[in-house]
């Protein structure tokens, strides 16, 4: 019985301790960062969209550069010199730095891109969850959204454009004329998905109010879907103001775009190259960051990625 005694003791049980949980802490949004910044591509992507983003922002400030502007064209001197280390991109028809150009033309590109996917997503999140949550408006918003879905966006955007006029919000009001509807669609379809499931039915047995359920129960699941969302959203929108400014149907001629100096170089193609190809590749390099930074972000913000 001695030896007994000496090999084991009696401890006192401590209730706080039984309750301790040994599992380690678990943060979403560390583990959604840690995940992104495992690609070495999305790394590079956002260093290349931070530096156009900024180059886009600032070098307009200090350029001075005006579409307006009537050189003096009779000094060959200036005109058409390619790139070298004077004029970076080389001068156009006008003698004007094609480095400015661009610049002012990224930024913008990038300040529409930026305003009218705020409004879209900002619209379509809000509508598409008060969609998906409410039967009664789901058949009138059906209706609507099955009229606007089968118009053409291009067409009925060329022709706001010529009703309305050039102007940059003018432009704004027509990419975001139809864009959100179809966001708030797709938004409706996975709020249906998730407004069922058990935990949501007792929630709302338990009384919780409908706001409460869209806020906390439903759209914090839908993160990864929204980010996807974002991604696509702002070079879709990129593209159609480009489009829609290489018609010379977007912005007025006193601001300048990618899409409007695509347009106007586009004449030079075979004799002057860079010209054109610098503006595009500053548009694809602008779409294809955001692009792939905004799709890896969304992969690492689901969570079945994270371990």
């Amino acid at each position: 019985m001695s030896n007994a005694n000496e090999k084991f003791q009696f401890v006192k049980i401590d209730e706080f301790a039984s309750e301790h949980i040994s599992a380690p802490h678990y943060s979403y949004w560390k583990s959604v960062f840690k995940q992104f910044f495992k690609s070495k591509l999305a790394i590079a992507m956002l260093i290349m969209a931070a530096v156009i983003f900024s180059i886009s922002m600032i070098q307009p400030l200090f350029s001075n550069y005006n579409p307006m502007a009537s050189p003096d064209i009779s000094d060959f001197s200036i005109r058409f010199n390619r790139p070298n280390l004077t004029f970076w991109f080389g001068t156009d028809h006008w003698g004007n730095s094609l480095f400015d150009a661009v610049w002012s033309g990224a930024r913008t590109s990038i300040t529409i891109a930026l305003l009218a996917t705020s409004i879209n997503m900002g619209l379509g999140i809000a509508v598409g969850a008060i969609w998906g949550y409410n039967k009664i408006l789901d058949k009138y918003l059906l209706e609507i959204y099955n009229v606007v879905a089968n118009v053409p966006f291009l067409l009925v955007a060329i022709m706001l454009m010529y009703v309305l006029g050039p102007g940059f919000w003018q432009l704004i009001f027509v990419l975001c004329m139809t864009e959100w509807l179809s966001i708030a669609y797709f938004i409706r379809t996975q709020v249906m998905i998730i407004r069922d499931r058990e935990y949501n039915l007792v929630s709302r047995t338990l009384g919780t109010s409908s706001v409460r359920m869209i806020s906390r129960n439903i759209l914090p699941f839908l993160t990864s879907v929204i980010v996807t969302l974002l991604s696509r959203e702002i070079p879709s929108i990129i593209s159609s103001e480009s489009f829609l400014s290489f018609l010379g149907v977007g912005l007025p001629p006193q601001i300048t775009s990618l899409g409007k100096l695509i347009s106007i170089y586009i004449t030079y193609y075979g004799t002057y190259p860079y010209l054109f190809w610098i503006p595009v590749a500053v548009l694809a390099s602008i779409s294809v960051s955001f692009y792939i930074v905004g799709q890896t972000f969304a992969d690492a913000s689901d969570p079945k990625t994270h371990r």
